[in-house]
């Protein structure tokens, strides 16, 4: 099964998009004639693995490797490099160009940076003596189509350099792919944003919009009628619960990366020892599409019954006669095996985890602190397991959950807590801690906490959620609604003034904008609360919102959006935009930082 993902559901044109970005790199290659060796970095290659097949590149004369510390081993005569603008990996080709030299070898080098060319790593270039025989340009790719719903600017470590470095070049990739976006489907007439991060990309967008305007006929309604931007930062209790969705729990436990996992054979079923396979997750995939976003529990039930049913059509199959219509419907449910097998062999192996009674347990104590409640057996927990040893990653994530909820510990908790984890964990984990001082998600409590309120306001916490038939969001989490879609949910259906007091709760300014044509109109306070027109596109479909999350978003509130969009009340199609997918540990492991 193709690993890049189908797009003709999309509710925007993403195939123009991605092709359009396949055709930039095709033209890189064509100008550069004859045998070529393309060096991509390897947290780059994931990327590109969606966007374009390894066959298209290799049929324009293309060698691949990946860029290492490691010399290149290879007899074309012209090396190309397409690299992050990342300042480790100009040591890499520095080091290769110097050996290179000092073997007598003559090449031509081109590097090409992605997004854009950086300053700081030109610079390294330069001190390293080499800047001067490459050719240097740009491969823009600020938007990957990850699948007909979700698009991803591939900024990793955008949370972490906002909150902890102060580094916010990231916004402006953001407002900068979101301007992409505009050239092709028109300019977006309303922005919401919420959060100091996303306040700036709203700024930086109408910046961008006035220096390079996007022009757009007055009678065209834009593709987009609305975007949503949401600072990661507004809500971070979300992140930190365990995700209960089929994909969510997946990310959780194999960590799916660019729309795949990579997991021992064995766990497919397959008689290879030792080596490892990757399994494509996206919506190319009928059956994942259909499980991704249920709760778990579900899951395991549709895929009994399927296989239920399937036995049963074989034995019919082999004690009576059938009709060739019986046989062909048949036939059609045997091609559905290879994915019905795959998924049973991922959701048996999920099993092992979800049931385990540590599992359990850790659950139950997230919901304790989102219910705020009893703060003395949630810290003798947190306690426990720093006595325990338990992995670093958990007890982090469990105890940033617990200071956001509680608006930080107090002094004395605070400093034992701290005083244990680098007697536990080792002194070098100082730098870590100090991180998570800087981003505020661990604090000195210095007043009370607001997220009771904020819990009551907006209906957090969802007794009896019935996961099977939900009515509500709650059930991605079995009973807690995610604080940053609920936020979402208000902004569609009633806008955010109904809400203005809670929003004040919550870190960081909102702001609510009318661009381009439409700035003049009275602000409506629902998206187009009183224009009915304007809420369906001239064909009859819904209109569509654009929801973006500055620093990462997870599985589970994507399949929550997924969920809201289901609705027959709703009014309109979301689309996602995030710097990149995270769960409560990629983020939390984006705060490590051992000294030494």
């Amino acid at each position: 099964m193709a690993q890049i993902p189908n797009l003709d559901n999309a509710p925007l044109n993403l195939t123009s998009l991605r092709e359009q970005s396949q055709k930039e790199l095709i033209n890189i290659l064509k100008n550069i004639r004859g045998k070529k060796c393309l060096v991509i970095d390897q947290k780059f290659s994931g990327s590109l693995s969606v966007i374009i097949q390894t066959s298209l590149l290799k049929e324009h004369g293309v060698e691949l490797r990946h860029l290492s510390a490691e010399p290149i081993q290879t007899d074309a005569a012209k090396v190309v490099y397409l690299v992050r603008s990342q300042l480790n990996l100009m040591k890499f080709i520095s080091s290769h160009v110097n050996n290179d030299i000092s073997r007598g070898l003559q090449r031509e080098y081109y590097v090409y940076f992605v997004p854009r060319r950086a300053v700081s790593c030109e610079k390294i270039l330069e001190e390293e003596k080499v800047h001067h025989l490459l050719t240097i340009g740009e491969y823009p790719l600020y938007i990957v189509p990850l699948d007909e719903d979700v698009l991803s600017f591939e900024l990793d470590l955008a949370y972490k350099e906002c909150q902890v470095d102060g580094d916010t070049s990231s916004l402006w990739h953001i407002a900068k792919a979101i301007h992409k976006l505009e050239f092709s489907f028109g300019v977006i007439p309303n922005v919401r944003a919420k959060g100091k991060a996303s306040v700036s990309v709203a700024e930086i967008l109408n910046r961008m919009q006035a220096e390079e305007p996007v022009n757009s006929p007055d009678m065209v309604v834009p593709e987009i009628n609305t975007l949503i931007l949401i600072d990661r930062e507004v809500d971070m209790v979300t992140p930190m619960c365990s995700q209960l969705t089929y994909e969510g729990l997946l990310d959780e436990f194999l960590g799916i990366n660019n729309g795949s996992v990579e997991l021992d054979a064995s766990i497919m079923g397959l008689q290879q020892e030792g080596k490892k396979v990757k399994v494509p997750l996206n919506s190319s995939d009928k059956l994942f599409k259909e499980i991704r976003d249920l709760n778990f529990e579900v899951v395991v039930q549709i895929l009994r019954q399927k296989a239920t049913s399937m036995k049963q059509d074989y034995t019919e199959m082999s004690t009576t006669t059938q009709t060739v219509s019986e046989l062909k419907d048949f036939v059609k449910k045997l091609n559905s095996l290879p994915e019905m097998t795959r998924h049973i062999n991922l959701a048996q192996y999920l099993s092992t985890f979800t049931s385990k009674p540590s599992f359990l347990a850790q659950l139950d104590m997230e919901h304790t602190m989102v219910e705020a409640q009893s703060y003395d057996i949630c810290f003798e927990y947190i306690e426990e397991m720093i006595h325990k040893q338990e992995p670093l990653i958990n007890v982090l994530r469990l105890l940033i959950l617990f200071s956001i909820t509680n608006s930080g510990l107090p002094k004395k908790n605070f400093d034992y807590l701290r005083r244990e984890l680098l007697h536990s964990y080792g002194f070098e984990h100082v730098g870590t801690l100090n991180n998570l001082e800087k981003a505020g998600l661990l604090k000195k409590q210095e007043s009370k906490s607001n997220w009771p309120t904020v819990k009551r306001a907006l209906q957090l916490v969802v007794d009896d959620t019935d996961t099977a038939n939900p009515s509500d969001i709650s059930y991605v989490f079995s009973g807690y609604a995610p604080l940053s879609i609920r936020l979402v949910q208000h902004a569609v259906r009633s806008g955010w003034r109904p809400i203005e007091e809670i929003l004040k709760l919550l870190p960081g300014p909102h702001s609510d904008k009318k661009r381009g044509r439409f700035s003049s109109s009275p602000s409506l306070d629902t998206l187009q609360g009183a224009s009915a027109s304007m809420d369906k596109v001239a064909d009859g479909r819904r209109s569509l919102v654009l929801v973006v999350f500055v620093g990462g978003v997870t599985f589970a509130e994507i399949a929550a959006l997924r969920y809201l969009c289901s609705q027959e009340a709703m009014a309109y199609d979301l689309i996602i935009g995030t710097t990149n997918i995270v769960s409560g540990h990629t983020l939390t492991e984006s705060f490590v930082e051992k000294l030494g």
